[in-house]
């Protein structure tokens, strides 16, 4: 009977040495708001996702290679709190799908994901590009019809160290695999020190015989009675561009809320107010408070509203009314949001 209970004292030590070498864990968000959008004369009441963070369900895990050397799995996928869809309607792990390597020499990661140029838009967008206060909605690809400027397939990428004394950066490419609009390279280096972060992006995806360029420059500095972010971002096709120039805070009121603003102006050369057919200039005002009720949910209300001029036709949601070319897009919403 001892021999027994030895053994299986020591069949535990095993099982327990063994576990603590990997880990698998599931995670998420579920992001659901009550929205209103009006533009054009006509408005729309919905339930919506994605108000303050993306919804999402999720699956990552690492283990211990031994020797400083581990490998990790990411898996992650869009969720539709509102109806309980899933993916993008094509594939289920459409977020995040990445194996990777990881040591002192940083991290190789393979899979899809988000570009390198795109994380310094999500760093310095105090709204981190989710929700009607997301800047990108007055981002436009120039009529160049490349698949997207957020997140890219066939991705490889690598990760600097983290123990670089403040230095940060990752470099990726993305093999096209004969589609047009696909194949990418591009890289960010920053630099993030107590309160001050800086960093700058630029990508290259091939589209219709030319290149579509993105150039990113942020900063941010938490002053502890207001965090300022600044972004700077170009993006060309050709002879078309476009410069957006956005400037956000986030104030702390009390010790679970928030109250963050930003303001971003965009515009497009004349070459681009011709031959665009988002062209134009455009600003873009957003107003927003955070509580957090816990360290794992918080209620939110935000407000945005853009104002086009010329040949501009930005709208706050994507599937809110169409805004009229030179026309006005505003929305509101108020929301709850829980991660696990």
């Amino acid at each position: 009977m001892k021999k027994s209970l030895v053994a299986l004292a020591v069949l535990a030590g095993f099982a327990g040495a063994a576990s603590a070498q990997s880990s698998v864990t599931l995670f998420g968000v579920i992001d659901v708001a009550a929205r209103y959008t009006k533009a054009n004369g006509q408005d729309t009441k919905q339930l919506s996702n994605d108000g303050s963070s993306s919804s999402r369900i999720g699956v990552r895990g690492v283990e211990d290679l031994g020797g400083g050397l581990k490998a990790g799995f990411w898996l992650e996928s869009a969720l539709s709190a509102d109806n309980g869809g899933s993916g993008d309607g094509t594939r289920f792990w459409n977020r995040r799908a990445s194996v990777s390597l990881m040591g002192d020499f940083g991290e190789v990661r393979l899979g899809r994901g988000k570009t390198s140029t795109r994380l310094v838009v999500d760093d310095f967008d105090v709204y981190s590009t989710t929700g009607l206060g997301d800047v990108t909605r007055v981002y436009t690809t120039l009529n160049s019809g490349i698949d997207t400027i957020n997140r890219a397939d066939n991705l490889v990428q690598y990760f600097l160290p983290s123990d670089l004394g403040g230095v940060y950066g990752s470099f990726d490419v993305a093999a096209g695999e004969g589609v047009d609009g696909k194949k990418s390279y591009g890289g960010r280096l920053g630099y993030k020190i107590d309160d001050l972060n800086v960093a700058a992006g630029y990508q290259t995806t091939d589209a219709k015989g030319s290149k579509f360029k993105q150039l990113s420059l942020g900063g941010s500095y938490d002053f502890k009675v207001v965090k300022v972010s600044a972004l700077l971002s170009q993006l060309k096709f050709g002879s078309l561009k476009q410069n957006i120039y956005t400037i956000g805070g986030v104030v702390p009121v009390t010790a679970a809320g928030s109250v963050t603003a930003q303001f971003s102006k965009a515009s497009t050369n004349n070459t681009a107010d011709l031959a665009a057919n988002t062209a134009g200039d455009a600003k873009f005002f957003t107003i927003g408070y955070q509580h957090n009720l816990s360290k794992r949910t918080s209620l939110y209300t935000t407000a945005s509203y853009i104002k086009n001029d010329g040949l501009a036709a930005f709208r706050v949601q994507t599937n809110a009314v169409a805004a009229a070319r030179g026309g006005k897009s505003g929305g509101l919403d108020v929301g709850i949001k829980h991660s696990f």
